[in-house]
């Protein structure tokens, strides 16, 4: 994960410490540091606040004799990153899921995406990871629209051996999810989580859709689920998403296989939105919860 986004700043960093820290001299570096940040997926917007904030702390710094000008530079960029990895709104699901319970209530979890995400096993690798803290766990299959979008969703269900709503394909994806909600009170299940059709975030029909669930059954929490195999894609496709349903925060997939990365530090700075998690692979166990200090480490060191 990272390796070519950890490439690049490695090779930014060797270039800043062995030369002096003139204007024009750290101009060039910063001019071939956003060139390919922007090839590794980092966001236009994103790339040019890296680049400017380097500036800012860079020009005229001062390293003692002794010191080891990399590990000040490198202590720079760490920060930066943080900064943008850190969002203003705190999202810690197992805390809004524990929240809920404590009232006897279901938590309600929509998962919105476009297709070929990785939705559907995201969404039973979080179910796997619920069963795994004691949590009792609702599917609702909100895709009335995908052909073979029930029976696949059915499939993680058995296998998780939870229960799962489902109505006829071609019926109203609001209706399903508030069936679930239904039931899931009923028997007191712990939480619901709801997969919707895959959409392009410039279908606006699929989109007034989305919106009506969300309306319906007034989730606790909207995960966007991107694709980082498709670097700037994914993170206007968050962007938009949020504009329609307001996202909680998102989960990135297929970070094990070569995601360049620059998707993970633009998403985040972009919609103001945490990312929940990363998929790492197609196990339910191959997910992990997304540590902004860990990412950082494992993307400088």
């Amino acid at each position: 994960m990272f390796e070519k986004l950890r490439g690049v700043l490695s090779g930014f960093i060797e270039k800043l410490s062995v030369n002096e820290l003139k204007p024009e001299k750290i101009q060039e570096i910063l001019w071939e540091l956003k060139l390919t940040l922007i090839e590794n997926d980092v966001a236009l917007i994103v790339a040019d606040h890296i680049c400017d904030e380097v500036e800012k702390k860079v020009s005229g710094l001062k390293v003692g004799r002794f010191e080891d000008k990399r590990k000040v530079v490198k202590e720079i960029l760490r920060k930066i990153l943080l900064d943008l990895l850190d969002t203003p709104d705190k999202v810690d699901i197992f805390n809004v899921i524990e929240r809920k319970r404590s009232l006897r209530e279901p938590c309600i979890i929509v998962f919105v995406g476009v297709n070929g995400s990785g939705k559907t096993t995201t969404i039973a690798k979080i179910a796997n990871l619920l069963l795994k803290r004691d949590y009792s766990i609702l599917l609702a299959c909100s895709d009335t629209f995908r052909a073979g979008a029930i029976e696949q969703l059915e499939q993680h269900a058995k296998r998780l051996g939870v229960p799962m709503i489902k109505h006829k394909y071609g019926s109203d994806p609001a209706a399903v999810a508030y069936d679930a909600v239904q039931y899931a009170r009923a028997k007191g299940i712990n939480v619901i989580l709801v997969d919707t059709a895959g959409r392009m975030q410039t279908n606006k029909n699929l989109m007034a859709e989305m919106e009506k669930i969300v309306r319906v059954i007034k989730p606790d929490m909207v995960i966007f689920v991107g694709d980082a195999l498709t670097g700037n894609d994914a993170v206007m496709q968050a962007e938009e998403f949020n504009r329609y349903v307001n996202i909680t925060g998102s989960i990135l997939t297929k970070m094990d296989a070569d995601a360049k990365g620059g998707a993970a530090i633009s998403i985040a700075y972009i919609t103001k939105k945490p990312i929940l998690f990363l998929g790492v692979g197609q196990r339910y166990e191959d997910i992990e919860v997304f540590r902004p200090e860990i990412i950082v480490n494992n993307i400088l060191d």
